[in-house]
């Protein structure tokens, strides 16, 4: 199976609002597959369709350790997460595929929900995620609304990655 290549910081469709997948196809599938192998090549735990340069709303998330004898992957149409009233803010170090080498502090609830179609066409829900899973869940969904962790990141830390970022974005315009 042939990997996708990751788009890097800079290129505009990271920055689109995705469309919702209306009709589940074998293609579309595929596609999720050949997305986790990318992750799994990389390696990530998570990878949104915009990061492999498309604008649909499908993510794939592994947290589970390379180590582990199976692998655990979510592939999750429509996604979307809301966060569990118990919830408590946060803070963990986050990086992204397609912003390679950068690592800052991000602040997201710590307990969530996610509702999605998986790759057979059912409706399923994933309530009370925490830990990686929370954040990767919130990380990849924000990624199909344009959105990047480092739009999520202090001033300061904005202001040390400034130089970095303005550098990686200049390769890819």
């Amino acid at each position: 199976m042939d990997l996708f290549d990751i788009k890097i910081y800079g290129d505009d469709v990271l920055r689109k609002k995705c469309k919702p997948v209306e009709k589940l196809t074998p293609e579309l599938v595929e596609i999720a597959k050949q997305m986790l192998e990318t992750m799994y090549d990389a390696p990530g735990v998570g990878l949104a369709a915009p990061q492999v340069g498309l604008d649909i709303q499908l993510v794939v998330i592994d947290v589970t350790h390379p180590d582990d004898d199976e692998r655990c992957p979510y592939i999750m149409f429509n996604p979307e997460w809301k966060e569990e009233e118990d919830s408590e803010p946060v803070e963990f170090e986050e990086g992204c595929l397609s912003v390679p080498d950068i690592f800052c502090n991000v602040t997201r609830p710590g307990k969530v929900s996610v509702r999605y179609m998986d790759e057979h066409g059912e409706q399923k829900e994933l309530r009370n995620c925490e830990g990686l899973l929370a954040r990767c869940i919130q990380h990849e969904i924000d990624h199909l609304n344009g959105v990047l962790f480092v739009d999520k990141i202090s001033q300061s830390d904005r202001m040390l990655y400034q130089s970095k970022l303005r550098k990686m974005a200049k390769t890819q315009g």
